[in-house]
């Protein structure tokens, strides 16, 4: 059997769109021969010099101690102290309580994903605890090192030119497509990385989040 393409992508557990691509990614790994590794970036970390230019309440969530540190810094903690393969279950565990589930990020929403995860309830204290932020942004830089500036989340690092990667922020996709619609958009955007000049497809949404073949 063949080595599989390990595949990097790059999340804020709170953002729909990255939830939605997430799950594509792994419908992908079902028909194409790759290997999803999970990594956390942050939005909170992201906009931290540019809150005044955001709405006062997203800014608000994402000031020192506001709600969308708490669960980045949950995944890290969990990361770091019980490895790498707690990433993307507790990632899909926290996306389904907060986006399919619909029950928003709370104390109570991530206390229940650690549940569902697996991993110990009392990783919810490092929610509100700055012990793995050095880390936490280590792992938010690694990501928008290899990508720039000038986007969000997902993140995504897959084939390019002579096996070398190439990021992408998104795709940006809804509903999550499924089976060889899934294996389509894959082969789509393996195709544009290994062109070494191509940057950027973009047209403006007219949907939102759409969760129900989640």
């Amino acid at each position: 059997m063949s080595e599989k393409t390990p595949v990097d992508f790059w999340f804020d557990p709170v953002c729909p769109w990255a939830w939605m691509t997430s799950r594509w990614v792994l419908e992908v790994e079902k028909v194409r021969d790759i290997e999803v590794r999970w990594h956390v970036m942050s939005l909170s970390v992201l906009n931290e010099d540019r809150l005044d230019e955001l709405p006062e309440e997203y800014a608000e969530n994402m000031r020192p101690g506001g709600k969308t540190w708490w669960p980045v810094r949950v995944v890290i903690a969990a990361q770091q102290l019980h490895g790498d393969a707690a990433v993307g279950r507790l990632y899909t565990a926290l996306g389904t309580r907060f986006h399919n589930e619909g029950l928003g990020v709370n104390r109570d929403s991530i206390a229940a994903a650690l549940a569902d995860a697996g991993l110990p309830a009392d990783l919810v204290e490092y929610g509100e605890k700055d012990t793995y932020d050095t880390e936490l942004r280590a792992s938010h830089k690694e990501g928008i090192d290899k990508v720039g500036q000038d986007v969000g989340t997902p993140v995504i690092a897959l084939p390019g030119p002579d096996g070398e990667q190439i990021a992408f922020f998104g795709p940006v996709v809804t509903p999550a497509p499924k089976g060889e619609e899934a294996a389509r958009l894959w082969d789509g955007a393996v195709a544009v990385a290994s062109v070494p000049g191509f940057y950027e497809l973009k047209r403006t949404r007219t949907k939102g989040p759409d969760f129900s073949n989640l």
